[in-house]
């Protein structure tokens, strides 16, 4: 028999023989009722608990071990194997209960898809004179609720139980299986540390793919649970499982999160007097008390990640375990690093000095803990010796002192995990060396990112600060980081003089410094070489492929790393000249090393913006895509772990309305690299697209906390918001991002968008015009300006834009026109636009599911076939 995986719920008698019929060579159904109806007869006659040394099959009963609604569980020695096992024995009375036997069967096929360390593991099922069982795995250890009855648990002890139940779901997530009954009884912990996910009996098999299907199908049922039907445990529910909703893994994420709450805790996040209470509670709007509440010294990531999984709004739950379990091991890592470095610390032991911060800490922080014993002891202290006073005094000022130092010294030590990389200065006469020091900061940037336990503020935010005098301190503050690195960069021929300091934050202390006289052909061995130092002087601890990613160079050939170098640099300048000095300088480049991916990357956001800006005779959507499409394919060809070639590759992919591919593509991208700003805020704008505004604004936040003073990220949450119909806010967030750079266009266009929809015609036409006076008269925005004026009854402003719109030589989009022909309420000519915009692959496609300016024309049969054809996913 196959061996199956999982524990344990049980169900019924004739279910088993049915489902060992199906998997056993010539089973005969009528047989296979008879030996059901025997059994039951046996169990009825034999309905008692079992000896010690009786035999079932070929396990001999040692003990009983426990008991439960769905039957008897047993100690049993495999005479076969000699291993000590778990049966259980489903009891006689429910043989007749048809849901039982469901669910008694339905865990062993749920359990078939599983082979995990944490996940119990089902040797056998069968039957015997007595009745059907179960031979499970024996765990030698006790319950997660016998655990936490003693005492709340230690961080390190809840974080090691978390990461492996977490282990666990993400295994049974990726085979379509949810669990449906995380809670401290469903958890074994053994004597030796490990985890064991127990009872898979209410799992629900979400999917059934190709990839899923297996030899022994028979065995796997595609179960779902009657609409409308609660089932599982109420104080672990999530909120739509406890209205009997259709589930997902993310169910099973919000009661691993309430565990994680009651095991730090030891208390529930949603309490009650009854289970209805609890299930009220559940579903209100309240959120449940700050964990800080009851466990002071929680770290804040700690408590972040328990309300993240917590959210009763599934959208903004963790989507995947996966997720969950990377930000779980992270954490976990950080705070074994920092004991083993406290540990360090330490003068001459590994116990005295936490002892004397904790003495003083006791002493100096809660004197009014215990005022009526320490009264009393201090009383009579008084009354026998005076002198004892003296000494208890002195003793406590020095035990003070002692846990101030170490408290202090801790402080000063406590390890930096976020960074910012200013823009080096060019101190070189000469301008045209500028995209060296340029182009050092940003590959600096570039390096550190690739290390998931490091937060590096993205190059955009950085680069504001290029050519100003800053105070480190304040600098820190406003990008939210604990160091700044800085340098200096002196060019002279094929000489290099580069100068770098890394700053703390809290008190401006140089943590490091180091002068670098190089040629400039050694430039990309210098550039890992100082990321590296950083690293060490930050003390993180890199794994071998962090140590390797650092270590790898772009390109084997010098001079063509220069040529990318100065693409950056142009591009970053912006503007249609700039753009094809870029992409000049990225094609010699890739002409020099063929092989060279991130050149390749490179290109793909410079073919968009080109058509973008570009005159009639250069490229056109299609073409552009084309070319961005073989860049992307290329650079991916030559480097599948570059998280810019997929982040890229998406963009490609979102232009051919190939939704799914984009989003796994994205994905890929940011598990690549998880502090790309870029990457997040590109998939925040893909689930904007997709109607998931709840997603998308989380996604965006994360965006924004890597790239804060990027003006792109905080006009897009306004649109997000706006296309999720959110209108007060997202004029709210719009009026931030105009406080914050009042020259910024596009955020003066978000806030038109909003005020024409929500009737505020007048104010749409002053942001719009704001928007021209400020960008010029791109086509984007004289359709959004012509959409406004047929809205206020200006309709010969409109169609005097219209016609300019249709004598211009750049690029406008069909989709944008037809905007601007809903606002002169010319459907017809909108919907003939809209079709041009599908056969050329508009990229303003992408909002079509979503933008409010479609809504006038959201009830006609040809938008509905438009969407069809678009394809968005539902």
């Amino acid at each position: 028999m196959r061996r199956l995986v999982a524990a344990f719920v049980w169900s019924s008698i004739r279910c088993i023989v049915d489902c060992l019929c199906l998997v056993s060579e010539g089973c005969d159904p009528d047989l296979s009722g008879r030996r059901f109806e025997s059994a039951a007869v046996n169990l009825n006659r034999t309905n008692k608990e079992l000896e010690a040394n009786t035999t079932l099959s070929h396990y001999r009963i040692i003990s009983k071990i426990g008991a439960g609604g769905m039957g008897e569980v047993y100690l049993a020695l495999d005479t076969k194997l000699d291993r000590n096992v778990a049966l259980k024995i489903l009891p006689a009375e429910f043989a007749s209960n048809q849901d039982r036997m469901r669910r008694f069967v339905q865990e062993a096929k749920a359990a078939s898809a599983l082979n995990h360390p944490n996940i119990i593991t089902i040797h056998e099922i069968d039957e015997t004179y007595s009745g059907h069982f179960i031979a499970n795995e024996f765990i030698d250890g006790e319950t997660l609720r016998q655990r936490l009855r003693t005492a709340p648990m230690k961080l390190s002890e809840a974080l090691d139980v978390a990461t492996q139940i977490a282990s666990a779901l993400a295994a049974a997530h990726v085979a379509g299986i949810i669990h449906r009954d995380i809670k401290p009884e469903n958890v074994m912990l053994r004597r030796d540390g490990i985890v064991k996910v127990l009872d898979f009996g209410l799992a629900k098999l979400t999917q059934t793919t190709p990839e899923s299907i297996d030899t022994e199908a028979p065995t796997r049922a595609n179960v779902k649970s009657e609409p409308g039907v609660v089932m599982g445990t109420a104080i672990y529910m999530s909120p739509e499982q406890a209205r009997g909703l259709p589930v997902d893994a993310r169910t099973d994420i919000f009661s691993l999160g309430v565990v994680l709450y009651e095991m730090i805790s030891g208390r529930l996040p949603f309490e009650g007097a009854s289970r209805n209470e609890i299930i009220a509670s559940v579903l209100s709007e309240k959120e449940p008390p700050p964990l800080a509440r009851y466990a002071r010294e929680v770290p804040a990531e700690f408590e972040r990640i328990v309300s993240k999984s917590l959210r009763k709004n599934r959208d903004e739950r963790y989507q995947t375990s996966r997720d969950l379990l990377i930000d779980l091991k992270n954490l976990k890592e950080e705070l074994e690093f920092e004991r083993k470095r406290e540990r360090s610390l330490s003068p001459d032991s590994e116990s005295e000095a936490p002892r004397a911060q904790f003495a003083a800490r006791e002493a100096v922080i809660e004197p009014a803990a215990r005022p009526t014993m320490r009264e009393a002891r201090w009383t009579s202290a008084i009354k026998t010796n005076k002198k004892s006073i003296s000494i208890a005094v002195a003793g406590l000022l020095v035990a003070s002192a002692v846990g101030a130092y170490f408290y202090f010294r801790g402080a000063a030590n406590s390890p930096i995990n976020s960074i910012a990389v200013l823009p080096f200065v060019n101190m070189s006469k000469d301008q045209n060396t500028e995209y060296l020091s340029d182009g050092i900061s940003e590959s600096l940037i570039n390096n550190l990112s690739q290390l998931s336990q490091l937060k590096v503020i993205a190059r955009t935010s950085t680069f504001r600060y290029k050519d100003k005098e800053i105070d480190p301190q304040e600098v820190a503050k406003t990008l939210g980081v604990g160091a700044i690195v800085t340098g200096r960069v002196v060019a002279r021929g094929d000489d290099l003089q580069i100068s770098v300091d890394l700053v703390k934050a809290s008190d401006k202390t140089q943590m490091w410094g180091e002068q670098y006289n190089r040629k400039a052909s050694d430039l990309q061995a210098v550039e890992s070489e100082i990321a590296r130092t950083i690293s060490e002087k930050l003390r993180l601890r890199l794994t071998g492929g962090q140590e390797q990613q650092l270590a790898k160079r772009a390109t084997v050939n010098p001079q063509a790393y220069q040529l990318y170098l100065s693409g950056k640099f142009y591009a970053r300048k912006g503007g249609i000249e700039n753009y094809k000095k870029a992409l000049d300088y990225y094609q010699q480049a890739v002409a020099l090393d063929p092989n060279f991916a991130r050149a390749y990357v490179s290109m793909v956001p410079v073919y968009g913006n080109l058509y973008l800006w570009t005159v009639s005779g250069d490229l056109t959507p299609k073409e552009a895509l084309a070319r961005s499409k073989a860049a992307a394919q290329k650079a991916l060809e030559l480097d599948e772990s570059l998280a810019d070639a997929h982040a890229v590759m998406a963009i490609v992919k979102m232009s051919e309305l190939d939704w799914l591919g984009a989003e796994s593509e994205l994905k890929r991208a940011i598990e690549l690299d998880p502090n790309s700003a870029n990457a997040l805020g590109n998939y925040a704008t893909y689930l904007s697209d997709m109607g998931r505004s709840a997603e998308a604004l989380a996604e965006i936040k994360r965006a924004e906390e890597l790239d804060p003073l990027r003006m792109s990220f905080k006009s897009n949450e306004a649109l997000f918001l706006f296309f999720g119909r959110r209108y007060d806010e997202a004029i709210q967030i719009a009026k931030e991002a105009i406080n914050m750079e009042p020259s910024y266009p596009y955020a003066h266009a978000a806030l038109a968008e909003i005020y024409a929809t929500t009737g505020n015609y007048p104010e749409s036409v002053r942001e719009s015009e704001k928007t021209l006076e400020i960008d010029g008269p791109l086509p984007s925005h004289l359709c959004l300006l012509g959409y406004a004026y047929g809205l206020a009854g200006r309709r010969n402003d409109a169609l005097a834009i219209l016609n300019k719109l249709k004598t211009t030589d750049k690029y406008v989009s069909p989709a944008e026109l037809a905007v601007l022909y809903i606002g002169l309420g010319d459907k017809e000519a909108a919907f003939q636009a809209l079709e041009r915009a599908y056969n050329e692959r508009d990229p303003q496609l992408h909002v079509l599911k979503v933008e409010p300016f479609y809504d006038r024309l959201r009830s006609d049969p040809r938008f509905t076939d438009l969407l069809k054809r678009v394809g968005f996913p539902h």
